[in-house]
């Protein structure tokens, strides 16, 4: 039988990192839950991405147990860190950015993400992962 859901959770923690300090344990705390049982396997799982600022999703359980997983760098951050960019085209549609993303860059974000993806094909990520750089004003090379 599946447990009842308490709460989801939804925090930005720079990896290996987290600690009961807000924002992690005033979060967690107020759920009632143990923070040192998210703490320490955070911090293992994450510790070879030290540097990054990772999003973590927790649902927290009635019974104030919990599962967690890292969710990686969001594909926008991903297309702006590719081109060396820092921010998209305010007007996408009228003002495109003078550098376009590479086939092998979308491919390379495309894989990166599909374990975050609720699509199994490389080339349906692609897409995604296109329309993400349209939105931006980013054109894609084909």
């Amino acid at each position: 039988m599946a447990k009842a859901v308490k709460a989801n959770l939804k925090m930005k923690i720079p990896a290996g990192r987290a600690s009961a300090a807000p924002p992690v344990g005033s979060t967690l705390g107020q759920h009632g839950v143990n923070m040192m049982d998210f703490i320490n396997p955070f911090n293992d799982a994450t510790k070879d991405m030290q540097g990054q600022t990772v999003t973590v999703h927790i649902t927290i359980f009635e019974d104030r147990t919990m599962s967690w997983r890292v969710v990686s760098l969001p594909t926008d951050d991903r297309i702006r860190a590719a081109l060396g960019i820092q921010k998209g085209s305010g007007r996408p549609n009228s003002e495109k950015i003078a550098k376009k993303l590479t086939q092998e860059q979308l491919q390379k974000i495309a894989e990166d993400k599909a374990a975050d993806m609720n699509a199994d094909d490389v080339e349906s990520i692609k897409k995604m992962v296109a329309g993400t750089a349209r939105s931006m004003g980013v054109e894609v090379e084909s």
